[in-house]
């Protein structure tokens, strides 16, 4: 017998014509929204997101709009329960459509895949592909499916290169060209709120950096909103903004809390993202993407384990020489099941968290991408032949080419880091006014 695919699993086995006329059973009952009040206003719990504060207020932010949903599986309530499914079941609100990105609206795809446009068998909503979708495309989607407001609500993982932040910023453009209102869910940064690392360049943009800010934002999706409406969608849609702007706000939150201190449960934001550790070191650890190396997928711990068939005990122990605030590294070896060196016996690191609060992700990184570049001539750099004139990956990911030159030639982690000292600083007094959150933002 052979395994659907992620259609068949999404649709019951019917194409796209047949799933529109599947007749849904009534729902099975689920807390009503006149109980989520005394959840939210529950003192034992330490922050509670803006989706649980919409649905204790019975969605009335929502109340009279023709809704579009951009969402994933992080986009859950309290009870576990995904937003669109509750917002249907209320008949509180009127959703005309869901927009899924990057490994899809109920998570069924791999990195750098999406669930093709369907209509999904639980709720009988048409969910559009939005992942890679351009500015016209997602106007385009805005119109066929009737909506006047779209909603973004997806636990995002605080890292330039993590591609949600760049589908919620084409619907914002999507929203200019079409006069759309965007009511963002917040949720915490599980990283906190700091901001790290390399500013992206014009030359460098893509879909894993598309436009300019540092490598870790240090920002919530609703801050970062604010900030891509007042400074970035301007040059973007010709002086534009979008016609309304609201953040339903995380109740709890501050910027020096991370994902362990929420007391939230973690749902995966994607299949290589499985724990809020990972979340932690990916800003740095994803960078060896643009290398040689496996970044551990096709493992248990993707960007915590990091090695190579070429690597052996030396990395580890010049690194846990380095001295690295709050991390650790344990030699380590491990066989990914796919991806990079499938198969085949990789040495490498393990990266421990010692002290969340005391982590720099970049500075994590670029420590690794040093001394691997010191230790081993087999350590190369990631090469796509698809794209000559821009072939580096490692490039697309740092935002220009100074951290790939500057490693090459030999410098210093210290000297890596300081090359952004400036860009970060302008950065960081720039996100000021924008952010809504309390505590140290650096």
């Amino acid at each position: 017998m052979t395994s659907p695919n992620r259609r068949q699993l999404l649709t019951g086995g019917a194409g796209l014509a047949g799933a529109a006329a599947l007749t849904l059973g009534a729902p099975a009952a689920f807390a009503s929204p006149a109980a989520y009040p005394s959840v939210v206003n529950d003192p034992k719990r330490k922050v509670t997101p803006g989706a649980d504060v919409a649905a204790a207020a019975n969605w009335s932010v929502l109340a009279g709009r023709k809704v579009g949903i951009i969402t994933n599986p992080t986009g859950i309530l309290m009870n576990l329960r995904t937003i669109v499914d509750e917002m249907h079941e209320s008949g509180a609100v009127d959703i005309k459509g869901v927009f899924g990105p990057e490994h899809g609206f109920r998570g069924t795809a791999q990195a750098g895949e999406a669930e093709d446009t369907y209509v999904d068998e639980r709720t009988g909503l048409t969910v559009y592909d939005a992942y890679g979708a351009t500015t016209a495309k997602f106007a385009q989607m805005i119109r066929t499916a009737g909506v006047d407001t779209v909603v973004f609500d997806i636990q995002d993982v605080g890292s330039r290169f993590y591609t949600y932040i760049w589908t919620m910023y084409t619907a914002m453009k999507a929203c200019v060209e079409t006069g759309a209102s965007m009511v963002v869910l917040d949720r915490p940064n599980p990283i906190g709120g700091k901001a790290f690392g390399p500013m992206m360049t014009d030359a460098w943009t893509s879909g894993v950096g598309a436009e300019k800010i540092v490598q870790a934002h240090g920002m919530t999706v609703g801050e970062l909103a604010k900030y891509l409406d007042a400074i970035i969608l301007p040059t973007d849609t010709n002086g534009g903004h979008l016609s309304e702007l609201k953040v339903v706000e995380v109740k709890g939150w501050r910027r020096d809390v991370t994902y362990a201190g929420t007391g939230l449960p973690w749902v995966m934001p994607s299949p290589n993202m499985p724990t809020p550790d990972t979340a932690l070191v990916y800003p740095g650890t994803g960078m060896f993407e643009g290398t040689n190396l496996s970044e551990g997928r096709g493992t248990t711990r993707p960007f915590e384990l990091i090695g190579a068939p070429y690597i052996d005990h030396k990395w580890a122990d010049r690194l846990a020489g380095r001295g690295i605030a709050g991390v650790g590294f344990r030699e380590a070896y491990f066989t990914p099941t796919f991806n990079k060196h499938v198969g085949l016996v990789c040495g490498g690191v393990q990266v421990q968290i010692l002290e969340p609060s005391a982590i720099d992700p970049t500075r994590v990184g670029v420590e690794m991408l040093v001394a691997a570049k010191a230790l081993y001539s087999a350590f190369q750099w990631r090469y796509d032949t698809y794209d000559p004139a821009r072939p580096y990956w490692i490039d697309k990911l740092s935002g220009s080419t100074r951290l790939r030159d500057q490693i090459t030639a030999g410098a210093d982690a210290d000297t890596v880091i300081g090359a952004w000292k400036d860009e970060l600083a302008a950065f960081d007094a720039a996100r000021q006014p924008f952010l809504i959150y309390g505590g140290p933002t650096r």
